[in-house]
């Protein structure tokens, strides 16, 4: 498996991202063809040698003339999505998300890459729509609607692709201090925008009296990296530096990312579990609790019996969910349960790869969960297909799970 690590030391931003990459082994020239699958216009990514504290790198400048986003380019500057460059910002002209997302869908990109890009470019339109306290619809996105936070994020989509780069991981990220001048005044860093989108992240705060991670930087690495910690074992094969455009006096103002393989890395990631202590309910509740709880975004609900005070017996409710969905999973059990308190904390998960295939039986096609692991593979099929054939064709659950398995064996 060919994975990369990006070590963000001196932050990130999206500049960031495509000269590391490009300095890495990425052909600018195929990256080019890709971003002009976006239709917006004459754009040219330049990638120019340049060194940090005596570090050779390549810092990338986007240039965007004409198309259908130029003219938000053209009034005002995405505040922060320069890695320490600060400055005066004009926004007369405004973008909404559902434009910029049209740009997206019309484009001629890879549906893969292309439905990856909106993922992060709505999480990033997310956090301002919350700092903003407005609906995300409503979000005007004069700091990260332009071409330029675009062309970063369908680049470091396409450009890890173009890499063969199959899973991504991440140091934890230091940011810095001070403030920066936003369209709506001067911002306190990190900039909220990058603090609701590094919701569960470790972050690491540092003395450095400039903006360090950007709202584009910090959605690009929160939407594709598994983890945020040392990396895994792996052989290395290319190593890339992205220069910020500042030099920067304490720490060289770098983003390095390492590409290399592994075999039977773990895939990895970080959840939130929130845990309640309940003695007191009827417990033909839990079963409604269940579904609510796994409709509303949990990943996995159980619960575990337990002696509380007093000698009472007790039920230990847990809730496996992204950190994302915490303040939903929250709610769910306070106004479903009698517990009048819960506690929660994140928590790193390793998982196989898995994935997922239709097979054709005797009863009707069944999905099937796989997974695998040092060569060996496993397959589950899937309750709810067996359950369902059986009672449609009044046979025994069994006789469908042993026909989906016999099914996928031989595919």
């Amino acid at each position: 498996m060919i994975i990369a690590y990006f070590d963000c030391f001196s932050g990130i931003s999206g500049d960031m991202v495509l000269g590391a990459m490009v300095d890495a082994g990425l052909d600018a020239e195929l990256l080019h063809l890709e971003i002009d699958k976006l239709n917006l216009g004459d754009v040219r990514v330049h990638f120019n040698p340049t060194e940090r504290h005596g570090i050779a790198a390549t810092r990338a400048e986007v240039e965007i003339e004409g198309g259908p986003l130029a003219a938000a380019d053209e009034h005002h500057q995405i505040a922060g999505d320069t890695n320490a460059a600060a400055g005066s910002v004009d926004h007369h002209v405004h973008r909404h998300v559902e434009e910029v997302l049209e740009v997206l869908r019309q484009s001629r990109l890879d549906e893969e890459v292309r439905e990856k890009s909106i993922e992060i470019f709505r999480r990033l339109a997310t956090a301002e729509a919350r700092v903003h306290g407005v609906a995300t619809e409503e979000v005007h996105l004069h700091e990260v609607g332009t071409a330029d936070a675009l062309v970063d994020i369908v680049g470091a989509v396409v450009g890890l692709r173009l890499l063969g780069v199959e899973q991504v991981f991440s140091s934890p990220l230091r940011c810095g201090s001070g403030f920066v001048q936003c369209a709506h005044g001067r911002y306190p860093v990190p900039v909220p925008a990058v603090m609701e989108l590094c919701s569960g992240v470790p972050l690491i705060q540092t003395d450095a009296t400039s903006e360090l991670i950007t709202p584009t930087g910090a959605a690009i690495i929160t939407g594709l990296a598994a983890s945020f910690e040392p990396p895994p074992e792996f052989r290395l094969r290319s190593v890339g530096y992205g220069a910020g455009r500042r030099p920067g006096r304490e720490i060289p103002n770098l983003l390095r990312i390492r590409i290399g393989e592994t075999e039977g890395v773990l895939a990895r990631d970080q959840a939130v579990l929130v845990e309640a202590n309940i003695d007191d309910m009827n417990p033909e509740v839990y079963g409604y609790l269940f579904d609510r709880l796994l409709a509303g975004g949990a990943r996995d609900v159980y619960v575990t019996p337990v002696h509380m005070k007093k000698g009472r017996p007790g039920s230990l409710l847990s809730v496996l969910a992204d950190a994302v969905q915490l303040d939903r999973v929250a709610d769910i059990v306070l106004s479903e349960t009698t517990t009048t308190g819960l506690r929660y904390h994140y928590v790193e998960r390793r998982k196989l790869e898995r994935s997922s295939v239709t097979v054709t039986t005797a009863y009707g096609p069944v999905r099937v969960k796989t997974a695998s692991f040092d060569g060996v593979a496993r397959h589950a099929p899937e309750y709810d297909d067996c359950a369902r054939l059986a009672r449609l064709k009044t046979v025994p659950i069994l006789t469908v799970y042993e026909a989906a398995r016999n099914a996928i064996e031989r595919e």
